[in-house]
């Protein structure tokens, strides 16, 4: 839970680096939360609603963690704009957030594991 709130305190923090380990338990999060707003929706009958605005919301934080995460790997934020190449885009962002990030510092800050441990 820990990863989670910690993202949203960095709410708008596009600098610096995220670990794989906080990129991914937010996004486990993010989907549990999403699942539980969906079943509500459904019960209430106002279906997008509470999870569209719940994405609404997350949208800012999503998007600076995984940019955090592609500063990791010593890759621009920009890289973000692959997901939009079609069939294949989405995968390989997948692919890049998965990955292991770099253990020396980069131009993007110094290694977030070395600080954790």
């Amino acid at each position: 839970m820990n990863h989670y709130t910690d993202v949203l305190k960095k709410y708008a923090v596009f600098s610096g680096r995220a670990r794989r380990q906080e990129y991914w338990m937010f996004t486990l999060f993010q989907v549990a939360i999403a699942i539980v707003l969906m079943i509500l929706d459904g019960v209430l009958g106002t279906y997008p609603l509470l999870v569209g605005l719940y994405f609404l919301g997350t949208l800012v934080p999503t998007l600076a963690v995984t940019v955090r995460r592609l500063h990791d790997l010593g890759k621009s934020g920009a890289w973000y704009f692959i997901a939009f190449v079609p069939f294949i885009g989405g995968i390989w962002l997948l692919v890049l957030t998965a990955t292991a990030g770099q253990p020396q510092p980069n131009q993007y800050g110094a290694d977030p594991k070395a600080y954790a441990a």
